[in-house]
């Protein structure tokens, strides 16, 4: 009897502030999901269900609580300077020892040095690694293959091949997440044995997050039980 492939979620941060942002991320999860075969599948914290209230800091929990429930991170860092909420959220999932991985699109090189495109203060985390695709060069790419020749490129409308264009490159990108989410789940743990409990007990208590303690404890209790049975802790 052939053994059902294991599934895993991925909370996918990024901003989700304009319409091109949210387009992007659905596009982006649901490539990752199909060209995983199910494996990968993303929460996308735009999705996330409003309980509890709709001001900034019911919205930050949740976000919290959801990257710290999934099983691996994706994280955005596009952007001449990266998007601050992103960062504290791979911060926080380093902190939990997720698997992360950090995906940049941007064609920009900002930061410190050559290798990662940022600050490097958020370069060298374990149990971490980067996908860049330089994602304009790869959709004019696309676009001069779809385009027949002689066709007057200045007449060209925006829709009769740019819409498959950017498909493919979204499915370009993703086919390269799934490989670097599969190599980095493979990674073993940093986290000592000995130290995952207070560690998650912690991490319940160090956002203030609102609510009961003993019950946020709980919680995070069971995310943690949930890592140490699937061999992700």
């Amino acid at each position: 009897m052939k053994k059902k492939q294991r599934t895993y979620t991925v909370y996918l941060g990024g901003e989700l502030f304009a319409l091109k942002h949210l387009i992007g991320n659905a596009w982006l999860a649901e490539a990752i999901y199909e060209k995983s075969h199910g494996r990968f599948r993303c929460v996308l914290p735009q999705d996330i269900a409003e309980t509890g209230g709709r001001s900034a800091r019911a919205t930050r929990d949740r976000n919290f609580r959801a990257l710290v429930a999934c099983d691996l991170a994706l994280l955005k860092f596009d952007g001449a300077e990266l998007d601050s909420g992103t960062v504290i959220e791979f911060l926080y999932a380093k902190m939990a020892d997720l698997p992360a991985v950090l995906l940049r699109t941007d064609v920009r090189n900002g930061g410190d040095y050559r290798d990662e495109p940022w600050n490097l203060m958020a370069s060298y985390f374990p149990r971490t690694l980067s996908v860049f695709v330089p994602s304009l060069d790869d959709y004019r790419a696309r676009l001069r293959r779809r385009r027949r020749p002689g066709l007057d490129h200045a007449l060209h409308l925006a829709g009769q091949h740019s819409s498959a264009a950017a498909q493919l490159a979204c499915d370009h990108t993703a086919a390269l997440c799934v490989r670097a989410l599969e190599r980095v789940l493979a990674v073993a743990p940093v986290m000592p044995k000995h130290l995952r409990e207070n560690v998650y007990q912690w991490l319940a208590l160090m956002p203030g997050l609102r609510g009961d303690g003993k019950t946020l404890r709980r919680e995070f209790e069971g995310h943690l039980e949930r890592k140490v049975e699937r061999d992700l802790l």
